[in-house]
């Protein structure tokens, strides 16, 4: 049998290091950092004054001012990149018949949703300024309501789910619409990850965990060195990255840009721990095998892999063994980039952070570079793309995901002629 292929039409960006597709793509070619000291908030009596925040984000510009305080950050952010996918694959929801808006669904990833507004909304109950708690304390608290306020924005009438599986929440979101437009349920979905965990709260729980750099308060750039022998742990980041997904039949008929097609998706458990990966890169390494066999295509036939590379000691070194493991002897010779290296760690949109820059590389045929890799590390010793980028042609590519919860997810591209 043979399944309906599913492309991808829409790109919109909100991130560090640019907002709006056209400034990521040249942000992300050029290797500049989106790291910086972090100004919503004094960082000075935290051990970690950093993040990959966007402090020139408007977040009114996306929603009204009497609104903003009954919703999440994220809520602006996904709206903004929601918007400019919709208007990069073409469409008009205003335009649109009810039968039109019936046949696309919303499907987004995040990993901590709207736990920044849930944090305010508890700081002023706790320090006594009780009539300024939302009233929607509750509803916009949850996640449920996320992929809700971006649908009512434009009126799409289709599935409204969110996913949160950790750090794989946007690849897996992605991989949802994937099957579901194979399945025929829905010809076209809105989909991909948002986050914005940059709270006094969340940094102070995530140094329990010694999990963030401490180093680098002193030069935010650098901060974020995956795969460099001396990195001591992730920067956390912001940010969201949605895309139009759609049937390749329904595309072609009403004459959209594609951008490529997603050939394969694969997701795995290791089931071993809360926060720690196995120090066995099996589980990870079947993900990329999984999604390549869907994808019907040989490891010898991958161009361009994009890493999940968290910066942390354990993460990018099982990361390395698990590409080793899935692609052999080719490992070696496929270049591959950490884009965290330039944005920092979005949690759970950081798999569709790793979508976007994967389709850019492919358009403009560069690789985006890994930077800050100053001190090799032996077991991190794959072809990373140090500093600069580099021109290749990637027909097929993989980006992979690994997070929280012991989860592994891969998808597979290809491009479309």
């Amino acid at each position: 049998m043979t399944l309906p292929r599913v492309v991808i039409t829409g790109m919109g960006v909100v991130s560090p290091n640019g907002i709006g597709k056209e400034a990521f793509c040249r942000a992300i070619l050029a290797g500049k950092s989106g790291v910086k000291r972090i100004s919503r908030f004094d960082p000075s009596e935290l051990p970690v004054h950093i993040a990959g925040e966007i402090p020139e984000f408007d977040e009114l510009a996306w929603v009204d001012a009497r609104e903003r305080k009954h919703v999440s950050r994220v809520v602006p952010l996904a709206v903004a990149a929601s918007s400019e996918a919709i208007q990069d694959a073409g469409l008009d929801p205003a335009a649109m018949s009810m039968e039109e808006k019936r046949e696309i669904g919303v499907i987004l990833g995040t990993g901590g949703g709207a736990q920044e507004f849930s944090e305010e909304q508890y700081r002023l109950w706790h320090s006594g300024h009780v009539k300024q708690v939302s009233l929607f304390c509750i509803p916009s608290g949850t996640m449920g309501t996320i992929p809700s306020e971006i649908s009512m924005r434009f009126g799409f009438r289709g599935y409204s789910h969110v996913v949160t599986a950790g750090c794989t929440s946007s690849t897996d979101a992605i991989g949802y619409a994937y099957q579901h437009i194979q399945a025929g349920v829905q010809p076209m979905f809105l989909v991909g990850g948002v986050d914005s965990p940059i709270t006094a709260g969340i940094i102070k729980g995530y140094t329990l965990l010694r999990a963030l750099t401490q180093s680098w308060n002193h030069a935010p750039d650098r901060a974020s060195r995956p795969f460099s022998a001396d990195r001591d742990g992730f920067v956390i980041a912001e940010g969201s990255w949605m895309f139009i997904l759609e049937d390749y039949v329904h595309a072609r008929a009403r004459g959209a840009r594609i951008y490529a097609e997603i050939s394969g998706y694969a997701s795995t458990c290791e089931a071993f721990h809360r926060v720690r990966m196995s120090d066995s890169p099996e589980e990870p390494a079947r993900a990329i095998t999984l999604a390549l066999e869907e994808a019907r295509i040989a490891p010898a036939d991958v161009h361009y892999v994009n890493l999940h590379g968290t910066s942390t000691e354990m993460n990018d070194r099982v990361e390395t063994r698990a590409l080793k493991l899935a692609l052999g002897k080719h490992a070696n010779r496929i270049p591959m980039s950490g884009l965290k290296s330039q944005i920092g760690h979005a949690q759970g949109a950081c798999g569709s952070a790793s979508l976007a820059a994967t389709l850019i590389a492919m358009e403009h045929g560069k690789i985006p570079p890994t930077i800050n890799l100053d001190v090799s590390d032996p077991e991190c010793d794959l072809d990373y793309v140090p500093d600069v980028d580099r021109k290749a042609q990637i027909e097929h590519a993989i980006c992979n995901c690994v997070g929280f919860g012991s989860k592994n997810s891969a998808l597979v591209l290809r491009k479309v002629a």
